[in-house]
C-alpha cells in the first residue's frame, strides 16, 4: 500500500504566495476601470494558471460558485499538476471586485489550503458572522447575544468601557438595526463597502487596525476564508448559515451539510493545519496595493501558517 504524500505546509506556502501575487498583478491592470467582471476574470485566470503549477492534487471547496455558474475555479474543480498531497482549497480570486473597479481600499486576492477533508464545504449562501481577536476566553461573546450585549461583554473582558470598543460591519440595509443597537452602547462603528475577509482579519490585530470585533451577514465562502486566517493569527469566529429559499437549502444538502441550524466555530470550519495567503490589489490596512514605477511593479503579500502561528509579510518586485 502506497503512503499518500504529506501536507508539507512549509514547502507549499511560498507557492501559495505566488498564486495570490499573480492574481493581484493581473487584476491590478483594471483598478479604477469600472469593470468588475473583467477584473475578476483576470484574477481567476492568473490564479488558476499558478495553481496548476503546484505539486498538489487540489480540489476547490470554496470557489467562484457551482460549476454551472462559474467558468473557472468552480466548487469541485480539480487543480494542481497531479503530484503531491491531496488538499482542499478555499479561494477568492478577487475579494472586492467593486473596490477594484472603483479604486477603493482593501481589495485583495485570497487563498487558503489545507489537507483534504479539513475545510467546511460552505455553499454559496449567506453566513451570519461574529469574530474577535486573540487573547480572550472562549465564548466571551456568542451568537446568542444581542449586538449591544456582545459589545458590553467584550469591553468587560478587555477591561475598558463599551465606548472604547470598535466594531467592523458591512454597510448594508440589512444591518441598519444592528448598527443602531451597537451605537446605543457608544461603540465606534467602521462601515465597509465590501471585503469582509479583510474585515474579519482586522480583529486579529486590533492595536494596528483599531478594530476589536466584526459582526454581520455576508458570504459563507468568505467566512471559511476568514476562519483560515484567524486559525493562523489567533482569534475566534463563529458562523451560522442563512438560507433565503429552497434552492439555497439544496446547495447546503449537496455540500453534505445535515444540521442547517448549526453554529460553526473557527476550528469546525478549519479542522486541521492550514496555510493562508493574501496579496493587496488596492491599498488597505492589512497589506499595501500594487505599486508601479518606471520599469517595475511591486506587490505586498501576507503569508500565514497555522502550524507555527507564523505571519510573514513579503514584498515582491519584478520588472515590467
Amino acid at each position: 500500500m502506497t503512503t499518500p504524500p504529506e501536507f508539507h505546509d512549509r514547502m507549499l506556502s511560498l507557492g501559495l504566495a505566488r498564486v495570490t501575487e499573480a492574481a493581484a498583478l493581473a487584476s491590478a491592470k483594471l483598478v479604477g476601470r469600472g469593470d468588475e467582471k473583467a477584473a475578476d476574470q483576470a484574477a481567476v485566470d492568473a490564479m488558476r494558471n499558478q495553481l496548476n503549477m503546484l505539486d498538489i492534487r487540489g480540489r476547490v471547496v470554496i470557489g467562484e460558485g457551482e460549476r454551472d455558474e462559474a467558468p473557472m475555479l468552480f466548487i469541485g474543480e480539480e487543480v494542481g499538476n497531479g503530484n503531491g498531497p491531496e488538499v482542499d482549497i478555499a479561494l477568492d480570486p478577487l475579494e472586492g471586485t467593486t473596490l477594484t473597479a472603483k479604486d477603493f481600499p482593501n481589495a485583495l486576492t485570497v487563498i487558503a489550503m489545507a489537507p483534504r477533508g479539513t475545510m467546511l464545504h460552505a455553499p454559496d449562501v449567506y453566513m451570519d458572522k461574529l469574530a474577535i481577536g486573540p487573547g480572550y476566553p472562549q465564548g466571551v461573546v456568542t451568537m446568542d447575544m444581542s449586538p449591544s450585549d456582545r459589545v458590553r461583554a467584550l469591553a468587560k473582558a478587555k477591561g475598558c468601557a463599551p465606548s472604547d470598543i470598535s466594531v467592523c460591519v458591512l454597510e448594508r440595509p440589512r444591518h441598519e438595526d444592528m448598527v443602531a443597537d451597537l451605537r446605543s452602547t457608544g461603540a465606534a462603528i467602521r462601515l465597509i463597502m465590501d471585503g469582509d475577509v479583510a474585515g474579519v482579519i482586522h480583529c486579529a490585530e486590533p492595536d494596528v487596525t483599531g478594530i476589536d470585533m466584526y459582526m454581520g451577514s455576508g458570504g459563507a465562502p468568505e467566512g471559511v476564508l476568514a476562519a483560515a486566517a484567524l486559525k493562523c493569527m489567533g482569534g475566534q469566529i463563529y458562523g451560522k448559515l442563512l438560507f433565503r429559499n429552497e434552492d439555497e437549502i439544496g446547495r447546503a444538502r449537496r455540500a453534505g451539510l445535515k444540521d442547517l441550524d448549526k453554529i460553526y466555530s473557527r476550528d469546525e470550519m478549519i479542522t486541521g493545519d492550514v496555510i493562508f495567503a493574501a496579496t493587496g490589489v488596492t491599498d488597505g490596512s492589512i497589506v499595501r496595493g500594487i505599486r508601479t514605477e518606471p520599469g517595475w511593479v511591486t506587490t505586498d503579500t501576507v503569508l500565514m501558517r497555522s502550524k507555527t502561528g507564523s505571519v510573514r509579510r513579503m514584498t515582491y518586485r519584478t520588472p515590467i
